[in-house]
């Protein structure tokens, strides 16, 4: 009796050139085609109808290798699985796997291009990008977010979280959030090994211990007036900008983003909407009689534009390098413009009685916990007016008739 399986042999399946269907047996086939191209094919039964399925050309798949796929697929229908259902189903499941497969670098564009709109400025974006860019890329940026692990995270910060403390702390959070956004979109599960606290907290020393914080340089109060009076000798917008900066304790963004629908002249207030502030709350500010005096001078010199201390064109702000290079130019390169509100908050608690709520709400800080911000819903704005008018009374305690002030168009 002739064999029921394994019935070609190699030296007949490659000279076999006559078109049609030769049967090694168990359901494989060697087609011949018209053209003279040869494959395998598996043919099988499942309820009462007869199906083919290709398990790939001769030239890529041997008789050896044609058997084995062909004892794959009897394997199937022994389980009760349709050989073609299966695979098409495998296909299928590859396919979605694909689609949801994104690599670090695609999710950290689509969560920044996401969250760009409720982001300060393109300054933070940029920061996002560029510390991304820098430490995160080289080591996982190809790779798919799904696996990335701790050990992947940690070559990012490690490297760094000595010698740059609060940048690799940032880095580390940037990370986190990136990867949880991914989750959410389905596009990993898991624990999130980039999270701080019961993770990385076990792993690297806190930040805050590695190194001492640098608090902005501070002028001393007690230097505060000198420094006043010759800072209203200095000519130019960015002179103004700073003194009206002082007098008001403001930060940096805060006063040179002022624009003129802000302010209101008649009741003495500069109102920040709330999408300017770093807590996301609006803040108002009692003006002093100087801090009035500089905005109604610039007022006379103003040509339209929107922001009350403009830059070299009008239709954009001050440059916040701008004070800096006044100050450097005056010969106080060790100090900053958000130093100057450390000055005021020290002369706050060293000079006079103001409750240190008046003080910290001056500076638009956050007063308290929650309970009792839930009981204090005021802005203490009546005793700030007071406070306000104190502090420039104090800085300009050193001369404040002497002094001719001077406006001019210069953008320095």
């Amino acid at each position: 009796m002739g064999r029921s399986i394994h019935r070609l042999s190699a030296l007949a399946v490659k000279h076999t050139s006559v078109p049609g269907y030769y049967p090694d047996g168990a359901g494989l086939y060697l087609q011949v085609s018209q053209s003279g191209t040869k494959s395998w094919i598996f043919r099988y039964t499942r309820e009462k109808r007869t199906r083919e399925m290709g398990l790939g050309p001769l030239h890529t798949i041997s008789l050896s290798e044609g058997r084995l796929k062909a004892t794959e697929q009897r394997k199937l229908l022994l389980d009760g699985i349709d050989p073609i259902e299966a695979r098409s189903a495998a296909k299928v499941q590859a396919k979605l796997a694909a689609a949801k497969t994104m690599s670090f670098d695609n999710c950290a564009k689509v969560y920044i291009d996401a969250h760009r709109a409720s982001w300060r400025n393109a300054k933070h974006t940029a920061q996002w990008e560029s510390t991304l860019r820098s430490y995160a890329t080289p080591i996982f940026g190809d790779i798919p977010v799904q696996n990335i692990d701790t050990t992947l995270v940690m070559k990012a910060v490690e490297p760094i979280w000595v010698e740059k403390p609060e940048t690799a702390s940032r880095v580390r959070g940037r990370i986190e959030s990136i990867l949880n956004w991914a989750t959410v979109r389905g596009f990993r599960t898991g624990d999130n090994p980039a999270r701080w606290r019961g993770h990385l907290d076990h792993l690297l020393p806190n930040h805050t211990k590695i190194r001492k914080v640098e608090h902005h340089p501070a002028l001393p109060y007690t230097g505060v007036a000198d420094f006043m009076t010759e800072l209203v000798n200095q000519e130019g917008i960015a002179a103004r900008a700073l003194e009206f900066l002082i007098l008001t304790a403001a930060r940096t963004g805060e006063a040179i983003g002022a624009t003129w629908s802000e302010f209101d002249l008649t009741n003495k207030t500069w109102t920040i909407g709330a999408e300017r502030m770093k807590a996301y709350k609006e803040h108002r500010i009692p003006l002093s009689p100087r801090a009035l005096q500089i905005i109604e001078g610039m007022q006379t010199i103003s040509t339209g534009g929107e922001y009350v201390f403009p830059g070299r064109q009008e239709c954009k702000p001050l440059s916040n390098m701008a004070m800096l290079a006044l100050l450097k130019r005056m010969g106080r390169i060790k100090l900053t413009t958000h130093g100057f509100r450390s000055t005021f908050r020290d002369w706050t608690a060293e000079c006079t009685n103001y409750p240190r709520e008046v003080a910290e709400m001056a500076l638009a800080h956050s007063v308290g916990d929650k309970v009792e911000a839930a009981y204090r819903r005021g802005d203490l704005f009546e005793k700030r007016c007071h406070l306000m008018a104190d502090w420039a009374q104090y800085c300009s305690s050193a001369g404040e008739s002497t002094v001719k002030i001077v406006y001019i168009t210069n953008n320095t």
